[in-house]
């Protein structure tokens, strides 16, 4: 089963706590943000959902769209992770968090470090010591593929975030808020996937697409999919895991081709801080991990309160989970499908 197909949590049922809750989305003008907050209005029925960004303009361009403009229960906040009284001004009132504001691209990355340190690790103690400060019920915060054995600061900063968010409950005791990562790969049609640059490329009618190595692979997951993983660990959290979702691979040569099966590729090399496979889940991890029909949780080694959840079962100690040695492959026509199922998500929420 891919994780997002139906709106009920592993070993549970269908999700209804949404209703009547107040729901803040930090980075909520992004990819993610807009289908996460397009999804409370139209299948849910929350009280009031916040979109914390620092970009006037996206907030204003977001607004304009369908279904978002006059939604009479979604509330802008102009703020920054980075300032923590702004943070804990807007928490106020709110029920649950998802934190999906993050310096995404990892050039970028490695030539600002104290930028991205700042919003990535800072913002993320901040947002910890806000919910805390608050009230909060639940956090959810986003986390990437690039955070497991990381080589580029953008992981290693994602790394550090996840482990501010795991060990939160140290912090808060017992009750709440409590805190869990949802950990997942590249997403079809997102601003930050090559997806959009090979399209591009395209249009302007280039000769060849760009690859870095033809051994190359990632995963791939589509945003449907994300946002309802995430309301389905909204369901199921404990508090201190990592939900990693059974999502396929795919070489970028077979992306590219399926893109563009007219065009040969052209070899570049692969760039500073580039993986050539891409890890969600260590065999140093596997000893906390356990694996669910659409998902593997990754606990921490800090507490002991946890409870299996139905139906789970412990993975092995030498298991790990790559792009290059998944067990889920796609191939060009079920790509396409994905990126049809991705436009057609995009087109809906129109200016």
């Amino acid at each position: 089963m891919r994780p997002g197909t139906e709106h009920v949590p592993a070993g549970g049922t269908a999700n209804n706590q949404l209703d009547g809750r107040t729901i803040l989305v930090t980075g909520g003008t992004g990819s993610f943000g807009q289908k996460f907050v397009e999804t409370l209005i139209t299948r849910h029925r929350p009280k009031k959902v916040i979109v914390f960004s620092r970009d006037e303009l996206k907030q204003y361009d977001m607004n304009e769209k369908a279904p978002f403009r006059g939604a009479a229960n979604i509330r802008y906040f102009i703020g920054d992770v980075r300032d923590s009284e702004r943070l804990e001004m807007a928490f106020r009132g709110v029920d649950y968090v998802i934190h999906a504001a993050a310096l995404k691209q990892v050039p970028t990355a490695e030539y600002n470090p104290f930028e991205c340190i700042r919003t990535n690790v800072h913002g993320a103690e901040n947002v910890v010591r806000a919910a805390i400060r608050s009230g909060v019920e639940k956090v959810v915060a986003l986390s990437t593929d690039k955070a497991a054995n990381p080589i580029n600061l953008y992981g290693a900063s994602k790394l550090a975030a996840d482990k501010i968010f795991m060990a939160a409950r140290a912090i808060v005791g017992s009750g709440n808020p409590i805190f869990s990562v949802v950990r997942y790969g590249n997403v079809v049609g997102s601003r930050g996937s090559v997806v959009p640059l090979f399209q591009r490329l395209v249009r302007e009618g280039a000769s060849s697409l760009p690859i870095t190595d033809p051994r190359m692979t990632r995963f791939w997951i589509t945003l449907r999919q994300g946002v309802d993983l995430v309301v389905s660990v909204l369901a199921t959290m404990q508090g201190s895991e990592i939900f990693i979702p059974k999502i396929p691979s795919m070489k970028i040569v077979d992306l590219a081709r399926a893109l563009a099966p007219e065009l040969p590729v052209h070899i570049t090399g692969i760039r500073p801080g580039e993986k050539l496979h891409e890890m969600m889940l260590t065999a140093e991890d596997a000893r906390t991990t356990g694996e669910l029909p659409d998902r593997y949780v990754v606990r921490t080694n800090i507490h002991s309160h946890y409870s299996a959840f139905p139906g789970e079962k412990a993975v092995p100690d030498d298991f790990q989970y790559a792009s290059n040695t998944n067990s889920h492959w796609i191939g060009e026509h079920e790509f396409r499908n994905m990126l049809a199922e991705s436009a057609a998500e995009t087109a809906h929420a129109t200016p």
